[in-house]
């Protein structure tokens, strides 16, 4: 983190208590817990279809799952870290998050592991958003979009970790194996966030009192939500973020199962290409300050629209399976060039809200999610897998498209 820029409170306010150089960085291995933990499962799904004996679409329920509970509990942790502090309220759902993944490893029969991932979604969702949040309040928005893109390094990691985890686990080990190892991370993780939340200045702390008459927590939580919503460009925002999950990680959550049954990869072995993907996002991460310098928001939106097509288009036409390594690399770079704008927009669209603003956010992005895995489950044995890439890549293009013109209109 030494070049990057510095942290502020904000330009109205630069002369506020230093923050501590490991603050960001602490949140980012937070982000690479939660990114495991949603992708982990991904190419497991063979192999948990044959130990519970059930079809991949069945199977498939322990990703759409995790992401439904994910996005519902948003919009609990959105207002709660605005209430209780962002840091701490995380910290907190880290080592929640070690009890419900502990729970996942445990799990004896499918439906308990169904049960336990619910759970798990609901504990990892205030960690990525709150965090996010979190850098919203304490850097500048000039500054932002860098070091928002070099914290998602840890999801990026993550995301590509859990694939890859799930892969060699699914083909030489035990599939409980990669829980047991995420539990233990949340937990080390949870204990590191604590300690540096009692070191941070009183500005990084701040926890917001509900106002005069708003009463209840449920109807400070309402009054919060209602405050996003009632601005036309945040309904664009999350209405744009859900397209996106669902035009993405519906098709995405079956390339590892379709790189093995296409052309008869290990899981492993397909696990690694779809590491990839994040290879790609860590490229954005490094060359973010340069792009947005270049291309502006209008150009990532429009560019990264165009590079997801294209690389899923390829996964899904590919007549060789070496095809999807470059494909899942530019999947990740085209990915973060889109997801990356809208997260800035996310952190400004309802500054007063910031917590509920960007939990309503990420509560949309998985609900997407989560749409688009149950849609793919249901209609991939009728359509194949190939099929639904290529629809994935025409849905994608279009909303980071048509996001970009309304963007100039601003």
């Amino acid at each position: 983190m030494s070049n990057a820029p510095p942290i502020t409170a904000g330009p109205e306010n630069p002369a506020v208590p230093e923050i501590p150089s490991a603050a960001v960085v602490c949140l980012s291995l937070a982000a690479f817990g939660s990114g495991a933990a949603l992708r982990v499962n991904d190419a497991l799904l063979p192999r948990l279809a044959l130990e519970f004996g059930i079809t991949i679409g069945e199977a498939a329920q322990v990703i759409s799952i995790f992401a439904i509970a994910y996005g519902l509990a948003q919009l609990l942790f959105g207002p709660a870290g605005d209430r209780f502090g962002k840091y701490r309220v995380i910290a907190w759902a880290s080592l929640a998050s070690a009890l419900t993944t502990a729970l996942c490893a445990a799990a004896p029969s499918f439906d308990s592991l169904r049960i336990a991932r619910l759970l798990a979604g609901a504990t990892a969702a205030a960690i990525i958003p709150l965090s996010m949040a979190w850098i919203g309040d304490v850097v500048a928005y000039e500054q932002r979009q860098p070091v928002l893109a070099r914290f998602l390094i840890g999801q990026i990691f993550g995301l590509a970790a859990g694939v890859t985890l799930g892969g060699f686990a699914a083909d030489h080990l035990s599939w409980r194996l990669p829980f047991v190892l995420l539990a233990l991370l949340f937990a080390a993780i949870a204990a590191v966030l604590f300690t540096i939340n009692r070191r941070l200045p009183a500005h990084a702390r701040a926890m917001r009192k509900p106002g005069p008459g708003q009463g209840s927590a449920l109807a400070h939580m309402a009054s919060d939500f209602a405050h996003v919503l009632a601005m036309p460009w945040a309904r664009v925002i999350l209405a744009t973020v859900f397209l996106e999950g669902m035009f993405l990680y519906g098709p995405f959550a079956f390339v590892a199962a379709h790189l093995h049954r296409t052309f008869g990869l290990s899981l492993s072995a397909a696990g690694a290409v779809v590491m990839l993907f994040g290879a790609g996002g860590f490229i954005f991460a490094l060359g973010s300050a340069r792009l947005v310098a270049r291309l502006g928001e209008l150009g990532l939106a429009r560019g990264g629209g165009a590079v997801l097509a294209i690389a899923l288009l390829g996964m899904g036409l590919a007549p060789q399976w070496l095809w999807s390594l470059p494909a899942s690399l530019l999947a990740g770079l085209g990915f973060y060039m889109l997801h990356n704008t809208l997260q800035v927009n996310a952190t400004q669209m309802a500054p007063q809200r910031r917590g509920a603003a960007v939990s309503a956010f990420a509560s949309c992005f998985f609900l997407g999610q989560s749409a688009g895995v149950g849609l793919a489950g249901a209609i991939v044995g009728r359509t194949g897998t190939a099929a639904l890439m290529g629809g994935g890549a025409i849905g994608v293009l279009l909303v980071a498209l048509n996001f970009a013109r309304l963007r100039a209109r601003r």
